[in-house]
């Protein structure tokens, strides 16, 4: 088989899994009005109950990308979505706040490798080109698993109740699982569907051939100790613009149902299917996204400007979609608002991976990869909860709305600050000990 084909093949069944990933997660938020009233839990408990995914998240991202550099990303995928599945399924078997709160955070654990494992993965098997536009084409998955969510998950709550829900997205991941470990292999040097001459090119890449494309990733970059990368302006402004677009992204992802149940009245299936919209325009802009900023490089030549343009135009546009849809009086133009903001963030979502892929060495893809997205899920631990007691308290969501445009606002000002053309690799090693 040739290498190209196996390369897409593999990008292919990381859109799928992002996919479920996301029909995984959004089943609780769905279901939550449902789950509440069953297990007895308040708007602040469920807050709770929604960043506790995000402490073993948050956490697991990290190590998640040091394994995925240390034993492959293949084998980490096996375990995260084996795992992950496994407590998804545990969560119809929960009794009570307590549970429930356990559940999730060992769900948020497994689940904490996917996109460090997803970046090592392309960048063992796609070229630099096309890096952004393939990473801009898997995470499309993640938006339109929360699409195709609203309907199934929905219905069967309707249906069966909310506990059976949670068991047939456990066994479609558990066959995913299957899939990938016949398919799919580190890079193209391991893998037997790809003829040893295909993956010549790519195997002497993972071997520490650096890219030639990559500002920081010359032969003076391939020992550098984690700590230098860290260091860099460049990653701590993506990691902090990737914490600003996970604010908006994961307010939408856990309060937004609620919202439109409490503030506007909508039962569960009008619900269920009015989510939709948001999730199908954001697959769209998560998969454009990508070759937006590529062909803007194309067009100007400034990889880093390319990405910039992006990262500000929208993250701007976005803020300010997302403070204002809190204070609309219909259910349809908080859902057209949100929706516009979701495009608009989602065409960012794969440019903090590409940067990644920018600027540091084949060697720590993995772990830098990791550690921004560490620093992007702690907004999870911090946004859902804070949400949750804004709520309690105020009896509204228009607060918490304003909060995340805000947000999304400061990470466009760093962006703006922050993202542009790295130091030589010898000034990164000088500044790593210093």
């Amino acid at each position: 088989m040739k290498q190209r084909t196996m390369s897409w093949i593999t990008v292919f069944l990381l859109f799928l899994v992002y996919g479920i990933n996301y029909l995984d997660r959004v089943a609780l938020s769905l279901t939550a009005p449902l789950i509440q009233k069953d297990l007895g839990i308040d708007a602040a408990q469920m807050g709770i109950v929604f960043s506790s995914f995000f402490v073993g998240y948050a956490l697991f991202n990290f190590v998640g990308g040091l394994a995925s550099d240390r034993l492959g990303p293949k084998l980490v995928y096996v375990f995260a979505v084996g795992l992950w599945s496994l407590f998804c399924g545990l969560t119809a078997v929960t009794v009570g706040f307590a549970s429930l709160l356990v559940v999730r955070v060992l769900f948020g654990m497994a689940e904490g490798p996917l996109c460090a494992g997803a970046n090592k993965m392309v960048n063992n098997w796609m070229p630099h080109r096309l890096a952004a536009t393939a990473m801009g084409f898997l995470s499309a998955g993640s938006p339109l698993g929360g699409a195709i969510a609203g309907p199934v998950i929905g219905l069967l709550a309707i249906s069966f109740g909310w506990r059976p829900a949670f068991w047939i997205i456990c066994a479609i991941g558990l066959v995913w699982v299957v899939v990938w470990i016949a398919v799919t292999a580190d890079n193209p040097g391991r893998s037997r569907l790809v003829t040893s001459l295909d993956a010549a090119p790519t195997a002497s890449r993972q071997s520490g051939t650096p890219n030639a494309a990559a500002g920081l990733a010359d032969s003076a970059s391939a020992n550098l100790p984690l700590i230098a990368w860290l260091r860099q302006p460049l990653i701590i402004a993506a990691a902090v613009a990737f914490f600003s677009y996970n604010y908006v992204l994961f307010f939408f992802l856990s309060w937004f149902p609620s919202y439109l149940v409490e503030a506007h009245h909508l039962n569960i299936k009008q619900m269920s299917f009015a989510t939709i919209v948001p999730w199908l325009v954001g697959t769209v802009g998560l998969a454009a996204g990508g070759m937006i900023s590529d062909a803007i490089f194309r067009w100007t030549g400034k990889l880093m400007l390319s990405r910039k343009i992006v990262l500000v135009v929208c993250l701007v546009a976005a803020g300010i979609c997302v403070a204002v849809a809190g204070s609309v009086h219909t259910a349809v133009n908080a859902i057209a608002l949100m929706s516009v903001a979701l495009f608009l963030l989602y065409v960012t979502g794969a440019l903090y991976w590409a940067i990644v892929q920018d600027v540091v060495h084949p060697a720590k893809v993995g772990s830098v990869s990791g550690c921004m997205h560490c620093v992007g899920s702690l907004s999870g631990v911090i946004g859902p909860a804070v949400t949750g007691l804004l709520v309690q308290r105020s009896g509204s969501f228009a607060t918490a709305f304003v909060l995340a445009g805000a947000v999304a606002l400061i990470g466009a000002v760093l962006s703006g600050i922050f993202i542009r053309d790295p130091r030589p690799a010898t000034d990164v090693r000088r500044n790593a000990f210093s």
